[in-house]
């Protein structure tokens, strides 16, 4: 039985139409019928309670709720954990590397990165254009050119997933670095620190800061 038929049975009721009396004609059959769902509204807003067929309300709590994890948002907990993996994997490298060279001893390394790295991603790229030519009311001519360019990133599945192509990655820019190690009061040794860290990790000179390491007196 259909919402509308269901609404015309409780109007008939409503007025007391039984079987046995005359048909109704349209406007007044409207009317009737317009009575009816007045007469349900105001008793769902007068009635406590949630009828079959009302929708729910809606809370802030579902509103905001997702679906699933952003794939290209990290969060910020996880952005801080990536961050602090690089630091510790160029720290790690750079003291092990100036140990070994002699004059220099006890090193201490702190690597600060900008960012987290970057993915360049594959691209369908489609460029469209088109030429117009236009006359003008004094007979002038011109034309109009007119290009379109479209990017979409490239998808492939894999299993349930959908993962974009990635073509290169980039790993985060390095703000500065800072060294300190028995041996650095020596200015040949520091040039030799400064020399090692730029060409390690390509940044500029400026970027490095090199100390000696204080040595502790004997109690």
């Amino acid at each position: 039985m259909t919402e509308k038929n269901t609404l015309l049975n409780k109007v008939k009721k409503l007025f007391g139409q039984h079987s046995g009396q005359s048909k109704l004609n349209p406007k007044t059959l409207l009317l009737l019928l317009a009575a009816g769902i007045a007469f349900m509204l105001l008793s769902n807003l007068a009635g406590p309670g949630t009828e079959e067929g009302t929708v729910p309300a809606v809370t802030a709590s579902d509103a905001v709720k997702p679906e699933g994890a952003e794939v290209f948002k990290p969060s910020a907990e996880n952005e801080k954990d990536v961050i602090a993996a690089y630091e510790q994997e160029y720290e790690s490298q750079l003291k092990e590397a100036l140990e070994v060279i002699s004059g220099i001893d006890d090193v201490s390394v702190v690597v600060n990165v900008d960012a987290t790295s970057m993915k360049i991603l594959e691209k369908n790229r489609n460029s469209q254009s088109q030429t117009t030519n236009e006359t003008d009311r004094d007979g002038g001519e011109r034309k109009v050119d007119d290009v379109t360019n479209d990017e979409q990133v490239v998808i492939i599945k894999q299993g349930d997933k959908e993962t974009p192509i990635v073509l290169q990655y980039t790993k985060p820019a390095i703000r500065g670095v800072l060294v300190v190690a028995k041996g650095a009061d020596n200015v040949q040794i520091k040039k030799i620190i400064v020399d090692s860290v730029t060409r390690v990790l390509g940044v500029e000179s400026f970027k490095v800061a090199v100390a000696p390491k204080k040595i502790k007196e004997a109690s």
